[in-house]
């Protein structure tokens, strides 16, 4: 299969609206960092684990990208010590949405994503200085004063 038509199965396969809810073996988890290799360190939702590795398996490699902060729901592996999971879905915000109403999100990742979006609306509103330009501040009634 060329590279052309497996791209498109896979887009087609993530497009498609299935909303279905994760099962016992999987779990939804929080990209930390990307550690090279197609591996990622991601935040367990509960707290008393540490973070871990997860692989993303080939048919996403070279296809899709994935940053910190996004989710992603993944499949435990048994035989793994340090890679303990790999990535079946990515998820976005219809997915996010669908697992609240059936209350199958994690309240820790509800908790922290209320938070950034509250900074991220508070950041949009000021723009920084350039600091290429001198703050330069002209005060137009001392001039009107003196004379």
């Amino acid at each position: 299969m060329s590279r052309v038509v497996r791209l498109k199965h896979v887009k087609r396969e993530l497009d498609s609206s299935d909303l279905s809810l994760p099962t016992e073996n999987q779990q939804i988890v929080r990209i930390v960092a990307s550690k090279g290799n197609n591996l990622h360190e991601v935040e367990s939702p509960n707290e008393s684990e540490q973070n871990f590795l997860v692989s993303m398996p080939q048919k996403f490699r070279k296809n899709f990208w994935i940053k910190r902060g996004d989710y992603v729901l993944i499949e435990a592996i048994e035989e793994g010590d340090k890679v303990k999971g790999e990535i079946v879905r990515i998820l976005d915000k219809e997915h996010q949405e669908e697992f609240s109403k059936n209350f199958v999100w994690p309240k820790r990742f509800t908790k922290k994503r209320s938070h950034e979006e509250e900074n991220d609306s508070d950041e949009d509103d000021e723009l920084p200085q350039n600091p290429n330009r001198k703050n330069i501040e002209i005060n137009s009634t001392s001039s009107d004063e003196s004379d």
